[in-house]
């Protein structure tokens, strides 16, 4: 049964960041995310994720600070190689990996902003 409003299969979740053509250097090379297009006059730039449906779009304002009140979280098949990966281009994680026996391990890490973001794999069986 459709619900109230029509979604479409898709979702961006936009996020502020202090300077875009660093934070495009971030997501492109960091996380491997494609850059869709990029708006000059009102400092914008869209990312497609690896998953699909899921954008993920960056506004330049002037006070960034970063926000703890959305945090998107990307599902990996591989955590650990994939903090290594974030790890070696010195990405800021907040603690350890954290595992919640047989359902899921989580790492929170922060974009140059401190935008936080989220790692998890699932232990659940298939």
């Amino acid at each position: 049964m459709p619900g109230p409003i029509a979604f479409a299969p898709e979702i961006t979740i936009a996020m502020h960041v202090s300077n875009l053509d660093r934070s495009i250097d971030w997501y492109t090379n960091v996380l491997g995310f494609t850059m869709l297009y990029k708006v000059d006059e009102i400092a914008w730039a869209e990312f497609a994720s690896p998953v699909k449906g899921t954008q993920i779009g960056l506004s330049q304002v002037e006070n960034a600070k970063g926000s703890q009140s959305c945090v998107p979280t990307f599902a990996v098949e591989d955590i650990a190689a994939a903090r290594t990966h974030l790890e070696s281009h010195d990405v800021r994680f907040d603690g350890e990996t954290i595992t919640i026996e047989g359902l899921v391990k989580l790492a929170t890490f922060f974009d140059p902003d401190g935008n936080p973001l989220m790692l998890s794999q699932s232990l659940m069986q298939q």
